[in-house]
């Protein structure tokens, strides 16, 4: 599956959820879906088809092809600990979508952006791979050139104004760098993903 760059409501609507953030679609409809999205309640589906509609609901939200969730897949295979949390640490540990998380950008595609552009340091060098993997301790920083940038600017103080920074991230407004302090627990990654029908999708068909 290559990037999406399409309109985000109708794959939203696809899966009954607001996957990519905020949307009119859903508020205007007073839409309701259940825990696994909408397309759950659309007939009976195959195990096989529940598995790849869970896939790429992933995919879509963290912004990823195949191949590259493939390799996430490997690597947490090969840790000894729980397959379906380690997989999920993995994309939230991926420096654009931590980018997101901070609240620099309002969008993980966004966040992309800044980071191809060498908008953001770690731990003061520019890294330009919007999938480099953080590490706890690791700091993000915005580069000392673009922190007046006046999108970077409006979008930080608009978001961050509102504290909505997960658990394992601190956000330093001061010094506009963040801290990426440990990995994060199941239950405290707020996306509704079911990892483990997705690793039992690739258990199966790898």
């Amino acid at each position: 599956m290559a990037k999406y760059i399409g309109p985000k409501t109708k794959i939203a609507r696809k899966f009954g959820e607001k996957i990519f953030g905020k949307d009119k679609y859903f508020d205007r409809k007073k839409y309701i879906y259940n825990q696994h999205g909408s397309y759950h309640r659309r007939g009976k589906k195959s195990g096989y088809a529940l598995q790849l509609l869970e896939k790429q609901k992933l995919k879509y939200i963290y912004g990823v092809l195949e191949r590259q969730c493939r390799r996430m897949f490997k690597k947490a295979l090969s840790m000894k600990k729980n397959t379906g949390e380690v997989f999920l640490q993995l994309f939230e540990s991926r420096l654009d979508n931590v980018v997101y998380r901070l609240g620099i950008s309002l969008s993980r595609s966004g966040a992309r952006q800044l980071v191809l552009h060498g908008h953001i340091t770690v731990n003061q060098n520019k890294v330009n791979i919007p999938s480099y993997l953080l590490k706890p301790g690791d700091i993000v920083e915005i580069r000392k050139k673009s922190q007046n940038n006046p999108n970077i600017q409006h979008v930080l103080n608009s978001h961050n104004s509102s504290g909505q920074i997960v658990d394992w991230l601190v956000w330093d407004q001061e010094k506009m760098r963040g801290t990426f302090k440990s990995l994060p627990e199941r239950e405290k990654i707020p996306e509704n993903i079911n990892e483990r029908i997705i690793v039992e999708w690739y258990s199966k068909y790898k």
